[in-house]
Order: structure tokens, then sequence, then C-alpha cells
């Protein structure tokens, strides 16, 4: 069981990691600075485990990795938002962030305690006694993420055709 931090509309990368921060790279300095100018007490609040939910379009913006980076790195089991930017769907595969696109995203509210079912795609609020169906994550993406990311994936599979 989880808790939810919601967020809104058009979530731009310099809300989840602001563009002054980026003069580093490592993972756990972006995970402290993590949504600091949309709710200055995000990391305070949020704990390991925890669910990002928002609504359209999260991720919008520049193109950085280091937004998912910082998700991931602060420990967020996830994200759930009706739709993502294109370029932020695709970096969070890359660096082994869960996403799920949920058209009922807007029934979860802050604090709701909710569980993520990979298995059944399906989100589950208890506090509200709902479920809601995602689209499985294709196969081969959910290696990638299962992997740590695409980078980890790919020294995986270096490494299994060294070996054969």
């Amino acid at each position: 069981m989880a808790k939810a931090w919601r967020f809104g509309n058009n979530i731009d990368t310099d809300l989840i990691i602001a563009a002054r921060y980026l003069n580093t790279v490592d993972p756990q300095e972006l995970a402290k600075r993590l949504f600091e100018d949309a709710d200055a007490d995000f990391t305070k609040k949020a704990t390991k485990g925890d669910y990002v939910v928002a609504l359209d379009n999260f991720g919008c913006g520049s193109s950085r990795e280091h937004a998912p980076i910082a998700i991931k790195a602060f420990g967020i089991a996830g994200v759930i938002a009706k739709s993502y930017a294109r370029i932020f769907y695709r970096n969070a595969f890359n660096t082994g962030l869960y996403i799920y696109e949920v058209d009922q995203a807007d029934r979860i509210e802050d604090g709701d305690e909710i569980e993520v079912d990979n298995l059944n795609a399906i989100v589950k609020n208890l506090t509200k006694n709902e479920t809601y169906k995602f689209n499985p994550i294709p196969p081969f993406m959910q290696e990638i993420v299962d992997a740590g990311g695409l980078m980890p994936y790919a020294k995986k599979e270096i490494a299994q055709i060294g070996s054969d």
C-alpha cells in the first residue's frame, strides 16, 4: 500500500526538477530537490514506494532525463497520469521508471492509498474502493524497466551474448 501525491495538468520537467539543479547528474542530489517548485514540502511528505499522480501531459517541456532520474532516485514507485509528453514517456522507460497511463487518474486524490497490479494492469484505490485499468506495459518495455533502464538492460543482454 502506498500514498498518492497528486499534481495537475502540464507538469513540466522544470517543475519536476528545476533547471537550476541541472549542474549535477548525481541521482541522489537531484532527488533532494524533487518537485521543489511545485510543492516545496514534497520531499518531506512523500516516502519511498509512493506514487506521483497527475493529469494530462505529464513531463512536458525539455527533454532532459534528469526528471525521471530524480523521481526514480527519490524512490517513487511510479507515475500514474492520464497522458505523458512523448519524450518523458521514452525517458522514463530508458531510466527504469514505471509509468502508467490511467484514464481515471483524476479520480485519485492527494493522500489516497493505492496499489498497482502490473500483472493485471490495474490501479486499486483502496481509499475509495475503486479500480482503474491501464494498458499493460509491453513485455519488451517491462524487461527494460525491470532491468533498471535501457543501459542496465543492454549490459545484461551483451553479457548474455558473451556467455553463449
